[in-house]
């Protein structure tokens, strides 16, 4: 069975319910977050082999965290136990005009105060297929950043597929490196690279001419997109796949949603959704990568890949939580055209 390995932080996600501001609630309701256990929770939900990688504190609330991972079915067994806590997510879910909000309370976490070295990488890896990981993971420290790159260095000697979706948060750089100068080393050794349509521009400068985000009113002409997948591919060689997420933001709980694949030879566009009445679309980036990874891998095929990805991503919009609950057949039936809501008999 086809293995994958991910690596980086999973928090509590703490969330005012029912639309409230932080400031108004009085409880919250509970969940963990990560952008790497997301995908690994995805692709086990495919019915793929995973292997999360992290570090966790030895306390009842961390605990919980590796249960919620079992019970999705991700492998765990060599997650590391040091550190004092988890990070934590604060989100305030935005409706109509007002959007949504997310706050990191992630400083002296059990990952950020990991030390290089402490990960035995090539025994992890031995019998993997592809390793994953984001932008996210070495922006928390520079021994995250370090354990990041020896992950990579060691699949690139195993000739194991890496994948990096770029998700640049400006937020997170707070240790005297930019995320330009750290991640140029790590994206240069991946063979699948994800970004939304800033990424690229935020990271390493590159963006398609005369393009504004805010100024596409929910509506994104994909075709202007394959000068960053040559750009991109010009600047990183080794990799073979270029992956551009593309939302328009109509308003909170209304989006588009949509993606591009650049192999070096076309541009493949996927359908394009209309999400209206979102329930939670945090998570969805990660949502789609795991849906790509498995997509890349089932069907071998791009098109068919990334119009799995896609659609696996829209039907994460429907629900609450990081994590995408959703089977292959949910998703193929989207793909396929059928009503949604439409029951089954």
């Amino acid at each position: 069975m086809t293995k994958i390995v991910t690596f980086g932080e999973i928090m509590v996600r703490l969330e005012a319910p029912n639309y409230l501001k932080l400031i108004q609630t009085n409880k919250f309701d509970i969940n963990y977050a990560g952008a790497e256990a997301n995908v690994a929770v995805s692709l086990a939900n495919y019915g793929m082999q995973t292997e999360y990688i992290t570090c966790l504190p030895s306390n009842p609330i961390a605990e919980r965290c590796i249960m919620a991972l079992r019970g999705h079915k991700v492998g765990v067994n060599h997650i590391l136990r040091s550190g004092k806590r988890m990070g934590i997510m604060y989100l305030e879910t935005g409706s109509n005009a007002r959007p949504s909000k997310v706050y990191y309370d992630r400083e002296g976490s059990s990952i950020a105060t990991i030390k290089s070295g402490s990960i035995d990488w090539r025994k992890i890896l031995n019998n993997a297929d592809w390793f994953h990981w984001t932008g996210i993971t070495p922006a928390l420290s520079e021994g995250a950043a370090n354990e990041c790159l020896s992950a990579i260095k060691t699949a690139n000697k195993l000739g194991i597929t890496v994948s990096c979706d770029i998700n640049y948060r400006d937020n997170l750089w707070k240790y005297g490196k930019s995320a330009t100068e750290v991640m140029s080393e790590m994206v240069k050794n991946c063979d699948i690279i994800l970004g939304n349509e800033e990424d690229c521009e935020k990271v390493f400068g590159i963006t398609p001419p005369n393009f504004n985000a805010k100024n596409t009113h929910g509506i994104i002409d994909q075709n202007i997109f394959i000068n960053v997948g040559q750009q991109m591919m010009k600047k990183f060689p080794r990799c073979k796949k270029i992956v551009i997420t593309l939302r328009g933001a109509i308003n909170a709980n209304h989006n588009t949603w949509g993606s591009i694949l650049y192999n070096g030879k076309e541009l493949i566009e996927s359908r394009r959704y209309n999400i209206t009445d979102i329930v939670d679309r945090v998570g969805s980036g990660d949502s789609f990568m795991g849906g790509l990874i498995f997509g890349l891998l089932h069907y071998k095929n791009d098109r068919k890949a990334l119009e799995f990805a896609t659609a696996a991503s829209c039907l994460k919009h429907t629900l609450k939580g990081d994590f995408n609950w959703v089977t292959i057949q949910d998703v193929e039936n989207l793909m396929n055209g059928d009503e949604c809501g439409r029951v089954k008999r």
